[in-house]
């Protein structure tokens, strides 16, 4: 499913708090972008005691908020306009643009190179520097949840969707060449969640049962790890991510616990070797177990093979939808859930032992004061126009850009030339590190605002 859309069949929360609609983290975690019944808000991740609230907007009924990793570009969805994606430049305030599709927008993925757009049964490729539609794959299995991953490595730009509304089908499409590049027989029932690695070079898939989860090499297609989240209590798998190192796999669902996995060990399991045991009672019963692996049927086989959960975390409320991220904070791997009540809440994963997370901090997500928090941002964080008065910008229909012109809307203004609109996407889009993945050692790394 698409992992930002809380909002939809919650348990009741408080006041103030039960306005979240989506809640989705940014591309490594450094941010937060929060859709409510009024607007948006953005937040960064500075540290565990602090986040801070630096953009909060009122237009109306957002469905989706994505932001481009700490960049000033943000792409939004509204219940007003759902076929409508605008492309803002939050910290100007101004919209670089806009683009109309045919039907409802269900899920919008970035990184430095591509934008995606999903509808239910098609996807829009568009280049992120001047957003350019450059290609579109139609006719895709139906896709209400917006089931789809665009890897963060935009030197690979892999695009994973589900091949087929019936069968664990996943399709990856290479959007930087524009060419398909496998096809993953992931499961026996559709698939329900997917998530890259940092690197972009294997792929998490869960299906609809959500009891297993799968972890594939892209290069090849072969399986890598095999995982079970459960036996018998099947699950709706809300979100997945990878550590920055690919060393584990956490995934929320809509049951009260958060799994995390361990990625050590192949999903091939050797034969265990022939020891000379001596004819002793041990040798014996060892003997005999292994014997008996070859009679057992290969699903209970495959079960015994598959790997376990290696650390938990339970949620205070049951059934509470959220996103989750793991994230090296002061060189210490956190889980960060940020959940449909409307808080985000940190956890301590102890990546020797294991077991039960123990919840470290957690902070509201409405801008309000907490027991746990300090003060406020302050109204100089807040930036709130009359939806009535949108921001001047370029509006361009879906069918001018086809035509290679934009349309012209009298509720915008002047439509900025093309040259503009390339300069505003520059500067929304700050230039990538080239010292590899981010990860949040110290909040005196945290990279600058475009």
């Amino acid at each position: 499913m698409n992992p930002g859309n809380v909002g939809d069949d919650q348990p009741t929360v408080s006041a103030g708090v039960a306005s979240v609609r989506f809640v989705n983290f940014n591309q490594d975690y450094s941010s937060l972008a929060v859709g409510t019944h009024m607007g948006y808000r953005l937040f960064t991740i500075n540290s565990i005691d602090k986040i801070e609230q630096i953009y909060e907007v009122e237009i109306g009924d957002v469905l989706i908020v994505e932001r481009l990793f700490s960049s000033s570009l943000v792409t939004l969805v509204t219940q007003a306009l759902p076929r409508r994606l605008q492309v803002c430049h939050f910290k100007k305030g101004t919209k670089v643009c806009e683009y109309d599709y045919t039907n409802t927008i269900v899920a919008v993925r970035l990184n430095r190179a591509r934008l995606v757009v999903c509808l239910e049964e098609s996807l829009y490729i568009h280049n992120i520097r001047d957003m350019k539609l450059i290609h579109t794959i139609r006719d895709t299995p139906a896709n209400p949840r917006g089931v789809c991953a665009l890897s963060v490595n935009s030197d690979l730009s892999y695009l994973a969707y589900p091949g087929s509304a019936t069968i664990g089908e996943l399709q990856v499409f290479d959007a930087l060449n524009l060419q398909a590049k496998t096809m993953l027989p992931a499961h026996d029932s559709p698939v329900a969640a997917v998530a890259f690695s940092v690197a972009g070079t294997q792929v998490a898939t869960a299906s609809e049962k959500g009891t297993v989860i799968r972890v594939f090499n892209i290069k090849d297609g072969s399986k890598a790890y095999e995982l079970r989240r459960g036996l018998k209590r099947c699950a709706q798998i809300s979100s997945m991510c990878f550590s920055p190192d690919a060393q584990f796999l956490a995934l929320s669902s809509n049951t009260e616990t958060i799994h995390v996995f361990r990625l050590t060990e192949t999903v091939a399991q050797p034969a265990p070797p022939k020891t000379d045991d001596g004819g002793g009672w041990m040798g014996y019963l060892s003997k005999a177990v292994t014997a008996s692996a070859s009679y057992l049927p290969s699903q209970v086989t495959e079960v015994l093979n598959q790997g376990r959960a290696f650390a938990t975390v339970h949620l205070p409320v049951p059934g509470l939808r959220g996103v989750c991220g793991l994230v090296t904070i002061k060189k210490q791997l956190r889980l960060l859930v940020a959940a449909a009540d409307g808080y985000l809440y940190v956890y301590n994963v102890d990546t020797n032992e294991g077991g039960d997370c123990n919840l470290i901090k957690q902070h509201r997500l409405d801008g309000r004061l907490d027991s746990d928090l300090g003060e406020p941002t302050g109204p100089d964080a807040r930036h709130s126009p009359s939806p009535a008065e949108p921001p001047p910008g370029l509006t361009n229909s879906y069918a001018g850009v086809l035509r290679g012109r934009a349309s012209d809307d009298s509720m915008t203004g002047t439509p900025a030339t093309e040259s503009e609109k390339r300069t505003e996407m520059r500067t929304a889009t700050e230039t990538p590190p080239t010292d590899g993945p981010y990860q949040l050692h110290d909040e005196d790394e945290f990279p600058p605002m475009a």
